[in-house]
C-alpha cells in the first residue's frame, strides 16, 4: 500500500460483493432470515451474494474435501505411547541411548544437562486394529475402532524443538510471526458457504490432566498479511460464547439494524476518500457479528441431537467447554457451512509424570474424536470433510527426569512424529512412513510438516504452488518458498 490510489485499484471482486451487498441492510437481513440452517448448506457453492465469496479461479480444481476440522493435541503428544508401537524397546530399559541413534543431534536444555538419557520404553500396550491391522496402544480404544478411515503419517517432522516456533510452524508453514495460519488461506481463497458464521472458527477447550499447558498465541489463528476478516473467530467455552455479540437491554433487534447501518454508511464514505481494504473488513465484521446473535444461540443448543448421537461422544460433550463439546459443535459448523473449524488442546507437555497425564488426556479426546469420524460418515458428511490430528513436535524416547516402569518423562522431539488425516480425499486404513526402532529417525519417506500443508489444500482442491499473496515484494504462500509435495500415497 504504497498510496491512495494504489488502494483503490486494489479493489476485487471480492471487496466488491462485501460492499455492495451490505449497501442495503435491510435487504441482507431478508435474505438472512431466509437462509435454510437444517444442514442443506454443505455441497452449495458460494454465490454472488456470498459474505464470503471465493477468490476467482478457486478451488484450483474439483475438491475432495470441502471443510476442514483441524484437531491440535497442543504440547505435543507422544508418539511412542500412543502410535509408533516399538516392541524392541522393552529390551532396552533403562539402558544408554546409543549415539549412533542421536547422531549428535541437538536436544533441549531441559535435558542436555544430564548425565545420561535412559531409555524408557512406553508402559502401554499396544495390538492391531481394523481390517488394516494398525498398530495402536491402549490409551486409545474408541479411535482403534476407527482405523480403517485414518490415514497415519508416522514419518512427519519439522524445523523447530520449542513449542511457540514449533506451533507456529504447524499452523502457518513458518516459525516467523506475522504469517497467515492455514485456516486463513483457506477462508481467504475459498470463502464460506455460510452467512451466518465466520468462515474460520476456533475452540479453545479445557483439560483434565490437571499439568500446567503452553499458552496459545493467536497466530495460530490469525490472518497476518492476509486482510484481518480471515482471522479465526475464537468462541469461547463457558458464557456468551463471543463477547459483545449480544443486545444490551433496552436494544432490540431492530435498534441495532438501524445503528448498524448507519454506521455501515459512515464506513463506505471513508473508504470512498481513503480506499483502506480494512475499512471493508470493520463493515462486514459488523454485519457479521449481528448475523450471529441468532445463529450462534441457534448452534449451540443441542436439542436437536439424539441420545445415540450424543453417546459417540461420550459423556462430557453437554458439559460447555470441554472437548468432546467442541467435537459435536465443529460438525455442527461444518453442517451449516463453516469452511474450517480449528479445536486446540492443551495439555500434552509431559516432561514428567506422563503416564498419568497422557491418560487424562486420551481420555478427554479419545471417543470424541472417535465419534467425530463416526458421525460425519453416518450424516454423509465425511467424504466432504477432512479431518486432521496432530501435535507441533513428537517425544524423545529417552527419559526426563526420574525413570521407572510406570512413570517418566520425555523430552522435546522434532525429528519425528505421528499425525493422523480422514475423510474427503484420503485414503482409511494407510499407514505411511516409518521410524527406527528407537522412533527417534526416519528411516522410510519422510515428511515434512509443510508436505502436509500441502496435501490439506490439494484435498480442498488448491494447488499450493499457484496459491500465493504479495507482502513484502515476495510471493508468500503457506507451504513456504522450498520445495514441498503432496503425499499422494495418503491420497483415495
Amino acid at each position: 500500500m504504497s498510496d491512495t490510489s494504489s488502494i483503490q485499484m486494489a479493489l476485487n471482486r471480492r471487496q466488491f460483493f462485501a460492499g455492495s451487498g451490505l449497501r442495503l441492510g435491510g435487504v441482507a437481513l431478508a435474505s438472512m432470515l431466509g437462509t435454510s440452517m437444517n444442514g442443506s448448506l454443505m455441497g452449495q457453492e458460494a454465490g454472488p451474494t456470498s459474505m464470503y465469496p471465493p477468490l476467482p479461479g478457486f478451488p484450483h480444481f474439483a475438491p475432495k474435501a470441502k471443510a476442514l476440522i483441524y484437531l491440535h493435541m497442543n504440547g505435543g503428544p507422544s508418539q511412542i505411547d500412543m502410535w509408533d508401537h516399538k516392541p524392541v524397546l522393552q529390551e532396552n530399559f533403562d539402558k544408554d541411548l546409543p549415539d549412533s541413534i542421536r547422531q549428535g543431534q541437538r536436544i533441549t536444555t531441559m535435558t542436555s544437562g544430564q548425565s545420561r538419557l535412559p531409555v524408557a520404553p512406553s508402559k502401554f500396550k499396544f495390538s492391531q486394529a481394523g481390517q488394516s491391522g494398525m498398530w495402536i496402544s491402549e490409551l486409545l480404544p474408541h479411535t482403534a475402532k476407527v482405523v480403517d478411515d485414518i490415514a497415519l503419517i508416522k514419518s512427519v517432522h519439522t524445523n523447530a524443538i520449542n513449542h511457540d516456533p514449533a506451533c507456529t510452524f504447524v499452523m502457518t508453514g513458518s516459525e516467523v510471526p506475522g504469517k497467515a495460519s492455514l485456516g486463513s488461506w483457506l477462508a481467504y481463497g475459498l470463502g464460506s458457504v455460510s452467512n451466518d458464521l465466520p468462515a474460520f472458527v476456533v475452540l479453545t477447550p479445557s483439560w483434565s490432566s490437571g499439568a500446567a499447558a503452553q499458552a496459545l498465541f493467536t497466530r495460530m489463528w490469525s490472518s497476518g498479511f492476509l486482510p484481518t476478516r480471515f482471522n479465526g473467530v475464537a468462541l469461547r467455552g463457558s458464557g456468551d460464547p463471543v463477547l459483545y455479540v449480544p443486545n444490551p437491554n433496552g436494544v432490540s433487534s431492530a435498534d441495532r439494524r438501524l445503528m448498524l447501518d448507519a454506521l455501515a454508511d459512515l464506513n463506505r464514505q471513508s473508504y470512498d476518500l481513503k480506499g483502506d481494504p480494512e475499512i471493508q473488513t470493520r463493515i462486514a465484521q459488523y454485519e457479521m457479528a449481528f448475523r450471529m446473535q441468532t445463529s450462534v444461540p441457534e448452534l449451540i443448543d443441542l436439542k436437536d441431537e439424539s441420545q445415540e448421537t450424543l453417546d459417540m461422544y461420550g459423556p462430557e460433550v453437554t458439559k460447555p467447554g470441554t472437548f468432546a463439546a467442541s467435537a459435536l459443535l465443529a460438525r455442527r459448523m461444518v453442517e451449516r457451512g463453516t469452511r474450517v473449524v480449528q479445536i486446540l488442546h492443551r495439555g500434552w507437555d509431559q516432561h514428567g509424570n506422563l503416564p498419568t497425564d497422557i491418560s487424562s488426556q486420551c481420555r478427554d479426546t479419545d471417543q470424541p474424536c472417535a465419534g467425530l469420524l463416526m458421525d460425519l460418515k453416518r450424516r454423509g458428511l465425511l467424504d466432504s470433510t477432512l479431518v486432521v490430528w496432530g501435535g507441533e513436535f513428537g517425544r524423545t524416547v529417552y527419559s526426563q527426569g526420574t525413570l521407572t516402569k510406570d512413570n517418566y518423562g520425555r523430552d522435546h522431539h522434532p525429528r519425528n512424529f505421528c499425525m493422523w488425516l480422514a475423510g474427503g480425499g484420503i485414503k482409511g486404513g494407510v499407514v505411511y512412513g516409518e521410524t527406527d526402532d528407537f522412533s527417534y529417525n526416519v528411516i522410510a519417506n519422510p515428511c515434512h510438516i509443510n508436505d502436509v500443508n500441502a496435501t490439506v489444500l490439494h484435498c480442498l482442491g488448491i494447488d499450493h504452488e499457484r496459491f500465493s499473496f504479495k507482502f513484502q515484494g515476495l510471493d508468500q504462500r503457506l507451504t513456504g518458498v522450498e520445495p514441498q509435495r503432496v503425499i499422494k500415497e495418503v491420497l483415495a
